[in-house]
């Protein structure tokens, strides 16, 4: 199975200048966890409800100021929709994510795959690989906790 085959299609990337307030609205009424920041037809960063929480909100930024450039993690994980899903799980752990935008041969977003997708959707030994990136976010979770 590759990207294209698990992906939530019809992703849209947002500008770098939404204010955070917009970004949460649109994230509430899409029901969707994050989106990828675009400038100049480049991906640029994503946003995260994790980055509006741990960030914006933790530091006490005015949301209805601030703009997406300011708190989205920069720079960007992609991948190609002709790619495995091994390829994706594996890219995953090792960068520590939990979405990625997905691109077509000319590199235009197609999509964005997130490790719900490859549970839901992905093979018996990617959702084996899923748990366990899971449960090893969970674990260091706990680990900061206490």
């Amino acid at each position: 199975m590759f990207a294209r085959d698990v992906m939530t299609p019809e992703a849209e990337w947002i500008a770098p200048d939404l204010s955070l307030a917009e970004v949460g609205r649109i994230m509430r009424d899409k029901c969707i966890g994050c989106l990828p920041v675009g400038e100049n037809y480049r991906l640029i960063g994503i946003i995260t409800d994790r980055d509006l929480a741990c960030r914006a909100i933790a530091d006490g930024v005015d949301p209805n100021t601030t703009q997406v450039r300011q708190t989205m993690t920069q720079g960007i994980t992609w991948c190609f929709e002709d790619q495995s899903l091994d390829d994706i799980a594996q890219m995953m752990e090792q960068k520590q994510i939990h979405h990625l935008p997905v691109l077509n041969s000319q590199k235009r977003m197609v999509g964005i795959v997130s490790l719900a997708d490859l549970a839901l959707r992905g093979t018996f030994g990617t959702t084996g690989e899923v748990s366990r990136l899971a449960s090893r976010d969970a674990q260091r979770h706990a680990a900061l906790v206490h």
